[in-house]
């Protein structure tokens, strides 16, 4: 059996109680290289066979699996963040399936959800925008073209970049091109939850400029849009006038 288990943003207490009895009950675990903090690996049990996937190819991680299901091993393929979010699962899961290895996917806390509690904000406040666009930059692996980041940021939503941290010149004329006001109050939110996260709050205009000044070039999320600023309505759903199925509008 295989367990596909998201390690969390960092902290190692982010992951979750199922994530971390998962670890602790395999026989071989494959971590996500400098993605995961090694941190979760003191739950893993004596003996336990530890694989760092920074070194390996998808053909390697297979191999692994595949002599642990012939020695009835349980396999721990830990990935960070959220498996279901730029996390090279589906290969490995097609790979699973062409063979009949069994597998199961257990739930991480996304380094998007890390961000915003860095941030301490919200993403989709009322009247600012109620849409979240998760992407990442074009580099050596393409995106399609209807997703690039000047078409999604026609849309003025909220906008979380990840994967991109080293084109940040690139990123702030593409959101300025596709419809951002360049004084838009943008984020970048470094190793969101490790011990040492890093903040640096930027608008669109200066994002590169800021990335530099602090020398950051990987591990961090760019996080765009008004959400960031201090205008917005509040939420209807606790407003006196608002009837809802438990509570009977005022007045």
């Amino acid at each position: 059996m295989v367990n596909f288990v998201g390690a969390g943003c960092g902290a190692t207490d982010l992951i979750t109680i199922r994530g971390a009895r998962l670890i602790a009950d395999a026989d071989v675990i494959i971590y996500a290289g400098s993605l995961v903090n090694p941190e979760l690996l003191k739950y893993a049990k004596p003996g336990c066979e530890i694989h760092n996937s920074a070194f390996m190819t998808l053909d390697d991680v297979i191999n692994v699996i595949t002599r642990a299901e012939a020695a009835r091993k349980m396999t721990v393929r830990l990935h960070s963040g959220d498996p279901s979010l730029y996390g090279a699962i589906r290969e490995q899961a097609d790979a699973l399936n062409n063979l009949g290895i069994e597998y199961e996917i257990c739930p991480g806390v996304s380094s998007l959800s890390g961000a915003a509690a860095a941030l301490k904000a919200e993403y989709t406040l009322p009247g600012v925008s109620q849409t979240v666009i998760i992407t990442r930059a074009a580099g050596r692996t393409s995106v399609p073209e209807r997703e690039s980041i000047a078409a999604l940021a026609a849309h003025n939503a909220t906008m979380v970049i990840f994967l991109s941290a080293a084109k940040t010149r690139m990123l702030s004329e593409e959101l300025i091109r596709g419809g951002y006001d360049k004084n838009t109050p943008a984020a970048i939110v470094y190793k969101a939850t490790w011990r040492d996260e890093k903040i640096c709050r930027c608008t669109v205009d200066t994002l590169d400029k800021t990335a530099k000044e602090h020398g950051i070039t990987k591990t961090a999320l760019i996080c765009v849009g008004n959400f960031l600023g201090n205008d917005h309505l509040l939420s209807r759903l606790y407003d006196a006038g608002f009837e809802t199925g438990f509570r009977k509008a005022e007045g």
